[in-house]
């Protein structure tokens, strides 16, 4: 009995300590597919499209990795509607991440930009590093970029870089919130329920309060602290820094 139990223990530690998906087979994108569509697709859409739960195809801020989107769906995220996954085991999680992954990925396009030219850019003159992480590199205000180029076509990338606000998520929202002794907080909107609101600072800072120690909250939908780079860049450099976010397609 006793060495059963530490089978069972060791084999834990070892799903616990992959950092990336070691179901990719075939049969294992089929399962997690079907998978999917039994437990995430009544809250999140059958291609991941959203729904009373939030779009997955796309970058998930919390789940950049395989090893953290496998604790998401594992753990749930405690006060919000997203549930543990108890009624699955590691294999079946791992296989549900592996579709989770695929959804909204798209194929390399032969561009025209320079993509070394638009690696510069991107970190000198279009500052972006302050806020997007590419890798362990950068901010962590807006989401990363690290696989950027695999879920976004590039004709996306480039509406983005001209308009920002045009393409930003049906759930995004900027708050500006007062406090009840006058402090004022303006950032990015991640979480809310019936008591609570919790926010993330330009600064990268999250913080929470209870809504009664809010004087007003005020919602601004179709607003983004990403400035528009049409004017900012030519369009060949709009072009070069498109050309650099499509080829980062994570370790592929």
């Amino acid at each position: 009995m006793a060495l059963a139990i530490l089978i069972l223990l060791v084999g834990a530690w070892a799903i616990e300590a992959q950092e990336h998906n070691p179901y990719t087979s075939p049969a294992d994108a089929a399962r997690g597919k079907q998978l999917y569509g039994g437990h995430c697709a009544p809250c999140h859409g059958p291609a991941g499209e959203g729904g009373r739960g939030p779009n997955l195809a796309r970058a998930l801020p919390r789940a950049a990795t395989e090893a953290a989107l496998f604790a998401v769906i594992r753990d749930g995220l405690p006060g919000t509607e997203m549930p543990r996954g108890s009624a699955l085991d590691d294999r079946e999680i791992w296989q549900v991440a592996g579709f989770v992954r695929s959804l909204g990925q798209t194929e390399a396009e032969k561009l025209p930009g320079s993509v070394a030219n638009g690696a510069r850019l991107f970190r000198e003159k279009g500052a972006c590093l302050k806020c997007h992480a590419v890798g362990t590199e950068g901010g962590g205000v807006g989401p990363p970029l690290t696989e950027v180029g695999l879920r976004r076509p590039a004709a996306f990338l480039r509406s983005t870089l001209a308009d920002p606000a045009g393409t930003a998520p049906p759930d995004f929202q900027m708050v500006d919130l007062t406090t009840r002794d006058g402090r004022r907080v303006s950032g990015i909107l991640l979480a809310e329920d019936t008591f609570s609101i919790q926010v993330r600072e330009l600064s990268e800072r999250p913080l929470s309060f209870w809504k009664q120690e809010l004087s007003s909250v005020k919602r601004s939908r179709g607003k983004t602290p990403m400035p528009a780079y049409r004017g900012t860049l030519s369009d060949a450099e709009l072009e070069d820094l498109v050309a650099y976010l499509a080829s980062l397609r994570g370790a592929q």
